[in-house]
């Protein structure tokens, strides 16, 4: 092993064995697709080797930028922050879905009823619709959302999280009237205890699945939503 301390030498262990893990969140940069009404997140040096003795990033951005999780609290006035949400709903079983849509097309129950493998209550449900193809580019904004019913389908079914590859589940920004829009999705899962995680990636792979899913959202104290690392790997097949 080299012995110089100020460089890097690699990583000191091997990656543990078992079923990869896929990433599905989104790099967090300054250019990151968001909501038009969002600033754009700055990452900057506070302090710079060679000049500093070390280096230290300073972050800002709002909560609801890049890959993230909507706590309760978004929408829902006495609903639970970030930091109240059991750790057990952040990680745990689910299911991947393929379910392709275009740009004006909304995902209805029917879409949801004939998905496989089916979800059980407390399933995390992932949603590959492919629309994280457009990511960083103006038709990322224009994207397909779930309906009402929908929304009221997976509540009635007791699922735990929603993960979409998309900005919002609800209609999206360049449909909505110009004022009285309701975010009726949002409040219909969040109201009921489903989590929602929005901007997802690279879900194809899993599609058809049940995975195993950790959602790492950064415990903010009474934050409306965090910016998360989501992670899924294939299910052991002691969990199936």
């Amino acid at each position: 092993m080299d012995s110089d301390p100020n460089r890097w030498q690699g990583w000191a262990a091997p990656v543990p064995g078992g079923p990869a893990w896929t990433d599905l969140s989104h790099v967090l940069n300054a250019d990151v697709s968001r909501v038009a009404m969002f600033p754009a997140p700055s990452f900057s040096r506070f302090k710079s080797l060679p000049d500093d003795p070390l280096n230290v990033t300073e972050i800002r951005m709002v909560a609801h930028v890049g890959t993230h999780l909507d706590a309760p609290s978004h929408f829902i006035p006495d609903g639970p922050s970030i930091d109240q949400i059991p750790l057990g709903r952040l990680h745990g079983p689910g299911v991947v879905w393929r379910v392709r849509r275009q740009a004006g097309e909304m995902i209805e129950p029917d879409d949801l009823d004939g998905a496989s493998p089916p979800a059980q209550p407390g399933d995390m449900v992932l949603l590959d619709t492919g629309w994280s193809h457009w990511f960083g580019r103006p038709a990322y904004d224009d994207h397909p959302w779930l309906s009402a019913a929908a929304a009221t389908w997976l509540a009635d079914r007791q699922v735990g999280l929603i993960g979409i590859d998309l900005p919002t589940p609800d209609l999206p920004v360049p449909r909505r009237p110009g004022e009285g829009f309701g975010w009726p999705v949002h409040k219909i899962l969040l109201s009921c205890g489903v989590l929602i995680v929005e901007h997802l990636t690279g879900l194809a792979p899993l599609a058809g699945q049940r995975v195993e899913i950790i959602v790492g959202a950064v415990n903010i104290e009474g934050a409306d939503g965090a910016p998360a690392r989501v992670l899924a790997r294939p299910a052991s097949r002691a969990a199936r």
